[in-house]
């Protein structure tokens, strides 16, 4: 059984989103139930795939769909790879939505009422798409999850108040946009490589020494465009604040934590599997230093943005694009320290913005307000929820012991030892410093 573990997890809640539409009748309290189960069941078996990936010498493990046999020299079937990085966050959308759906039991009825079947279906294709996407080791079957995750996102947004609905439409206008511009990359490689499997296309460029071939240089381009797009990185970022803002609260508990960082995590898979660290970081290339400043533009304009937002979700969506510019900005040093802080700080990023939405959301159901003023005396009022905010706050803004100090730590280090660290320790505690203190002390 063990063997089949990455497969049984994405069938765990596929078949729970398909007994909750067929089922559900109308009543969200079934749905819920089913839901726990299968989430459940999921969570589980992600610990059980990330022990024994730490169990293995060869540092992953394989699984190809059907059983096909690579024995030809090329992947015919479609193949899931699961190293320890992946094992780690597929852990951590399973958690994120196994604890959502726990706190959804009555929110869940209240805000989308008769659709609350619905409402648990998607959340649980949502999963398994994003699952699939960090576990997938084919590139046009990345597409196909990728596109599964979007669609099932634009109708959990639309089923917020009337703005979800715009905002929802936006989402689709951009996230089609991306996700044309990464089909047409991955097309462009097919074209040159005659296979999908992202080990074999890299096998192909380096035996055949495409690296500058203008094909491959403009599949690149257009696969990283598609994929900034559908993270959010700025200037890219419009759709971002009003979608994860006007969908409904339980939708943006586990959006917001979990969407933008498993695209990092496709950046980084694309840069070091597909394309390879002797491409991307390539001394003729100026795409690395390039890339880094847009990720400090991103830092600055996403923390400055949020200072001038007085409604707490907004502010803490702008703050996800200046977060997700510290990612981008560390997978593109050449530097493993840099890498490393980005890959912490895909999980620490999780953890804190998961923290401080359910917090947010847990003001906004007992106030009534999304205002910042709501926050007027709250620690004596809801002292264990305004902890758990400013635990994620003091994380976000990167001061010690916090997980976010750590993952800025290595960003800093990393941003030295490679020859570029004049970008990083002076933004890793100013902007969203001032973000975070006019959060709490400066209330409109």
């Amino acid at each position: 059984m063990t063997d089949h573990l990455p497969i049984l997890l994405l069938l765990s809640p596929l078949f729970g989103a398909l007994v909750c539409v067929l089922f559900g009748k109308g009543n969200s309290k079934n749905a819920w139930i089913v839901s726990m189960i299968s989430l459940g069941i999921s969570s589980i078996l992600s610990v059980f795939l990330l022990l024994k990936v730490l169990s293995i010498k060869a540092g992953d493990i394989r699984y190809r769909m059907g059983g096909w046999d690579p024995s030809s020299g090329y992947e015919v079937g479609i193949e899931l790879r699961i190293d320890i990085l992946a094992a780690l966050i597929v852990l951590a959308v399973t958690l994120v939505g196994f604890i959502n759906t726990i706190y959804s039991k009555t929110r869940v009825p209240a805000e989308v009422g008769e659709k609350g079947p619905f409402f648990y279906a998607l959340i649980q294709l949502l999963i398994v798409g994003l699952c699939g996407i960090i576990m997938t080791n084919d590139a046009f079957n990345l597409y196909v999850l990728i596109e599964i995750t979007s669609l099932t996102s634009y109708a959990l947004i639309a089923m917020g108040n009337r703005r979800a609905a715009l905002s929802s439409f936006n989402y689709v206008i951009m996230g089609t946009i991306g996700a044309s511009f990464y089909l047409l990359g991955v097309g462009y490689l097919y074209i040159k490589t005659g296979t999908l499997n992202i080990d074999d296309i890299h096998t192909y460029l380096e035996n055949e020494n495409l690296w500058t071939s203008q094909s491959i240089i403009v599949a690149f381009i257009l696969i990283m465009l598609g994929v900034w797009t559908k993270m959010a990185l700025f200037p890219l970022h419009g759709w971002l604040p009003n979608a994860y803002s006007y969908a409904p609260s339980m939708t943006g508990t586990f959006m917001a934590p979990l969407m933008t960082k498993v695209m990092v995590y496709v950046m980084i898979r694309v840069m070091l599997w597909l394309f390879g660290a002797d491409f991307v970081y390539s001394e003729d290339s100026v795409w690395g230093e390039l890339i880094v400043w847009m990720s400090v533009v991103a830092i600055v304009a996403g923390s400055f943005l949020a200072l001038a937002r007085n409604d707490i979700k907004k502010m803490l969506t702008y703050l996800i694009i200046a977060e997700v510019g510290y990612m981008v900005g560390g997978a593109w040093l050449n530097s493993l320290t840099g890498q490393a802080g980005a890959f912490y700080h895909i999980l620490s990023d999780a953890a804190m913005t998961f923290c401080l939405f359910i917090a947010a959301s847990i003001v906004i159901i007992r106030t009534g307000e999304s205002r910042l003023n709501a926050f007027d005396g709250l620690f004596r009022k809801m002292p264990l929820t305004m902890i758990g905010f400013t635990i994620g706050g003091l994380s976000m803004i990167g001061l010690p012991p916090t997980c976010g100090f750590f993952s800025k730590w290595y960003l800093i280090s990393g941003g030295i030892e490679s020859g570029q660290g004049t970008q990083y320790p002076q933004l890793s505690l100013s902007p969203s410093l001032n973000s975070e203190t006019k959060l709490h002390h400066d209330p409109p």
